[in-house]
C-alpha cells in the first residue's frame, strides 16, 4: 500500500520504478496460490474417487508450479544473479525425489501384497519410469486409456505421468531461461519482454499442437509432453504479467470467486472425456489464473479470504502429498474389493485416509528434509541424495526383475521334461515331469509381448516404400527351399513360431506382412479401414515381390459369439485362385470374453469359469472348407480341436497357457503345436497337389 516513501514496487508504473525495485516485483509468498493448489489437488482427488473424470485441477497444478518457476528465475534475472542450473536440478529434485520415492516403495509392498501376479510386472516397470520421470511416455507407448470406466485394472503407478510432465519441464524451462539471458545480455533487453516472447511462441505451439493431435490421437496426446508445454507457458506468462497488473478492489472480488467457481464446475459441466488436453483445458487455467490474478483484495469478501487462511495454506504444504498418495490407495482398494468404482462412504474413507498420510508425510518426512542443511552445503553432496533416492527404487526393481528372469530361465531349461504343451493330447502320452512344475509361459515381463517378426524386408525384394514398413524378412535364407509369406493381422502372426521353426529345420525363407487388426478383405469390412486401407493395398504388390511357394492367412474370422468366412476375404481367394497362388487358410482361433491365463492365474486353472464349451469355432464346419474344396489353390487348415481338445477350451494343456489374452495364442503353445501343424499343412497342401520341402 502508499507510504510516505511513494508506491509500493509492484505499484508503481515502469517509469517510475527504480532499477533495484524490479526483482521485488516478482517476489513474496502467495499465500492465496497456495491455497489453491490444495483446492487444485483435492478436485483431483474427489473427481478421480467419487465421478471418475477428468476435473482440470491436475492443468492447473501444472500452471502452479510453472508460475512459482517462472517468478524464482525471474528475480535471479533481474537482480543480476547467475542462474546456476546444475545446482537448481539437484535442488529440485533433491526436494521432489524423497515422497516420491517414499511412494513409489509403498505402492510396490502393495503391489507385491495385493495385486495379480499377472499385472505385478508390468507395474514394477512403471515404478522405474515413475522416479525416473518418464512415466507418461510409458502409458503413452502402451497405449493406456486414461479414461477408462473401470479403475480397478490401471496401474497404481499412473498418477505419475504429470509429475513426470513437470520434472521434465524443470529440466527444460531453466534452459529457456538461460537462453533469455544470453540474449539480454547480447542486446542490453530486459528480461520480461523477451521471456514474453519465448513464452509466447511456446505457448502458441504448443497449443496448436495439443489441438491437433487431441483431435487425431487422443489417448497418446494425453501423456504428451509436447501436448502440455502451453500450460506450463501459460503459468509463465502469468507470472510475468501478474506483478505488472493492480486490479481495483471490486475487480479482484470478482475475479477471484468467478475463477473458483468456474474451476470447480469445469468438470461437472462439460464432459470433457476426450477432449483434453487441446483447447478445452484453457477453461479451468484460465479459472485459475483469474483466482491469481484476484491476488490480495484486501476485502472480506475477497475469496482470498479462504484461500490465503491458515487451515488451506498448510493444507496446500501437503498438496504434492495427497497428490501423491490418493492414487496408489484407490487401485489397491478396488483391487482388493474387486470394484470399478468406489462406493460413497468408501470414498470419504479414501479420502480422509489420504488427508492424513499427506499431512504426515509433510510434516514428518518432506519438511526436515527441506531444512536438512548438508546436502546444500554442495552439488556434489546434491547430487549424492538424488542418487541415492533414484536407487532407492532401481536397485530392488532391477533385482526383483532379475530374481524373476532367472526363475523364468530355470523353468525354461525344465519346459521340455515339464511342460509338454500340445504333445499331451497325443494317445497314450505319460507325463514324466515333476509334478509341482510351474504353468509357462512365466508371467513377466516378457510375457506382454508378440513373436518377433525380424528384419525389413531386403531391397532386392523390390517392395515398394509406402509398404515396405509392414513388410519383414523374419527367417532369410540366401537359397532358400521354399519361400513362405504370411499375410494377415495378428491372429497370423501368432503362428509365427511354428513357421519360423519349420522354416529353420527345412531351409525355407519365411517373409511377414502384418497388420494388426485388419482381415484380408476389403476396405469395408475392416474394424479400422484407415488403419488397414495402405496395408490392404500392398497385399497383391508384396504378393508379386516375394512371390512365395505358399501364402499362410487367416481363414475366417472369429467373435465371442460366432465365426464367418466375409464376401471380401472370399473374393480376395477367389483373385489368389486365379493368379495360381497357392493359399493356405488357418481357420481363427476361438475368442473370448474374459483372458483365460488371467482367470488361471487369480482363480486357478480348474476353475471352472476359466473354461469355454460350446465356442462356436470348435467342433462346428468349418466356413472356409466348401471354397477350399472349390478352388485348386486354396486350402484351409483347422487347429482348433488342439486348441480346445474335445470342444472344451482350457487355459492350460499340458502345462501350458494355450492363450496369452483373451484371443492370441501364447508362444510357447504354438511351439508345441509346431509337429501338428506341420502334418496337417502337408495334409492340405497334398489335396491341391503341391509339397514344401521338408513337410510330412
Amino acid at each position: 500500500m502508499p507510504t510516505a516513501l511513494g508506491p509500493a514496487p509492484w505499484a508503481r508504473t515502469p517509469a517510475q520504478e527504480r532499477p533495484a525495485d524490479r526483482p521485488s516485483r516478482f517476489s513474496g509468498f502467495r499465500p492465496e496460490v497456495q491455497g489453491l493448489r490444495f483446492v487444485a489437488v483435492l478436485l483431483v482427488v474427489v473427481y478421480h474417487v467419487f465421478l471418475d473424470r477428468v476435473s482440470g485441477g491436475v492443468d492447473i497444478f501444472l500452471l502452479i508450479s510453472a508460475f512459482f518457476l517462472t517468478l524464482s528465475f525471474v528475480r535471479k534475472l533481474e537482480a543480476g544473479r547467475p542462474l546456476a542450473l546444475g545446482r537448481y536440478w539437484l535442488h529440485v529434485f533433491k526436494r521432489l525425489l524423497p515422497l516420491a520415492v517414499l511412494t513409489i516403495l509403498g505402492t510396490l509392498v502393495l503391489v507385491a501384497l495385493f495385486y495379480p501376479e499377472f499385472d505385478v510386472a508390468r507395474w514394477r516397470s512403471q515404478a522405474l519410469a515413475s522416479v525416473f520421470y518418464v512415466e507418461n511416455w510409458a502409458l503413452a507407448v502402451a497405449q493406456v486409456d486414461y479414461y477408462a470406466v473401470d479403475d480397478s485394472g490401471s496401474s497404481p503407478f499412473q498418477h505419475f505421468w504429470s509429475l513426470s510432465v513437470q520434472g521434465q519441464v524443470f529440466l527444460l524451462w531453466p534452459v529457456i531461461f538461460a537462453a533469455a539471458a544470453v540474449v539480454c545480455r547480447r542486446f542490453r533487453w530486459r528480461p520480461v519482454p523477451v521471456l514474453a516472447v519465448a513464452f509466447g511462441a511456446v505457448f502458441v505451439g504448443s497449443l496448436v499442437f495439443s489441438v491437433v493431435r487431441t483431435a487425431g490421437d487422443q489417448a497418446f496426446t494425453y501423456f504428451d509432453t509436447r501436448a502440455r508445454l502451453w500450460e506450463f507457458a501459460l503459468g509463465s506468462l502469468l507470472a510475468l504479467a501478474v506483478p505488472y497488473l493492480n486490479p481495483a478492489r471490486g475487480l479482484r472480488v470478482v475475479l477471484g470467486w468467478a475463477g473458483l467457481v468456474s474451476m470447480v464446475l469445469v468438470g461437472v459441466l462439460v464432459d470433457v472425456q476426450g477432449a483434453f488436453p487441446g483447447w478445452i483445458a484453457l477453461w479451468p487455467l484460465c479459472s485459475a489464473a483469474a483466482v491469481i490474478v484476484a491476488g490480495s483484495s484486501g476485502s472480506r469478501f475477497g475469496v482470498d479470504r479462504i484461500l490465503a487462511s491458515g487451515p488451506l495454506v498448510r493444507l496446500g504444504d501437503a498438496a504434492y502429498a495427497l497428490y501423491l498418495v490418493h492414487w496408489p490407495l484407490l487401485i489397491t482398494y478396488l483391487v482388493l474389493r474387486d470394484r470399478p468404482v468406489a462406493g460413497p462412504r468408501s470414498g470419504v474413507v479414501l479420502i480422509v485416509v489420504s488427508l492424513v498420510l499427506a499431512v504426515v508425510a509433510t510434516r514428518w518426512v518432506e519438511n526436515p528434509l527441506k531444512r536438512w542443511a548438508w546436502p546444500e552445503r554442495s552439488a556434489r553432496r546434491l547430487a549424492v541424495v538424488v542418487v541415492v533416492c533414484l536407487g532407492l527404487v532401481a536397485v530392488p526393481v532391477l533385482g526383483w526383475a532379475q530374481a524373476d528372469a532367472r526363475r523364468a530361465a530355470q523353468i525354461a531349461a525344465e519346459a521340455e521334461r515339464n511342460n509338454p504343451g500340445a504333445a499331451a493330447l497325443a494317445p497314450g502320452f505319460e507325463y514324466r515331469g515333476d509334478p509341482d512344475a510351474p504353468t509357462i509361459p512365466v508371467i513377466d515381463a516378457d510375457y506382454w509381448g508378440a513373436p518377433g517378426t525380424g528384419e525389413p524386408c531386403p531391397a532386392d525384394l523390390g517392395v515398394e516404400p509406402r509398404y515396405q514398413e509392414r513388410c519383414r524378412e523374419t527367417v532369410p535364407q540366401e537359397d532358400p527351399s521354399a519361400t513362405v509369406l504370411l499375410l494377415g493381422n495378428s491372429h497370423v502372426h501368432h503362428w509365427a513360431t511354428a513357421v519360423e521353426q519349420l522354416a529353420r529345420e527345412n531351409g525355407w525363407r519365411v517373409v511377414t506382412y502384418l497388420q494388426p487388426g485388419c482381415l484380408y478383405s476389403t476396405v469395408e469390412e475392416q474394424d479400422y479401414p484407415e488403419d488397414c486401407a495402405t496395408w490392404l493395398e500392398g497385399t497383391g504388390p508384396v504378393i508379386d515381390a516375394v512371390d512365395p511357394d505358399l501364402v499362410l492367412g487367416q481363414g475366417t474370422r472369429t467373435s465371442t459369439t460366432g465365426e464367418e468366412l466375409t464376401p471380401g476375404a472370399e473374393a480376395r481367394l477367389r483373385e489368389l485362385d486365379a493368379r495360381g497362388v497357392t493359399f493356405v487358410g488357418l481357420r481363427d482361433t476361438p475368442r473370448f470374453e474374459f483372458s483365460p491365463p488371467r482367470c488361471a492365474q487369480e482363480n486357478g486353472a480348474d476353475d471352472p469359469a476359466c473354461t469355454t464349451t460350446g465356442h462356436p469355432a470348435v467342433n462346428t464346419p468349418n466356413p472356409l472348407g466348401p471354397l477350399a474344396d472349390e478352388l485348386a489353390h486354396v486350402a484351409t487348415v483347422d487347429m482348433g480341436d488342439l486348441i480346445c481338445p474335445e470342444g472344451t477350451c482350457r487355459p492350460v494343456v499340458g502345462n501350458v497357457h494355450t492363450y496369452w489374452d483373451d484371443d492370441h495364442l501364447s508362444i510357447d503353445y504354438v511351439r508345441t503345436l509346431t509337429p501338428m501343424l506341420a502334418q496337417r499343412l502337408a495334409a492340405a497342401l497334398a489335396e491341391d497337389g503341391v509339397r514344401l520341402p521338408g513337410l510330412p
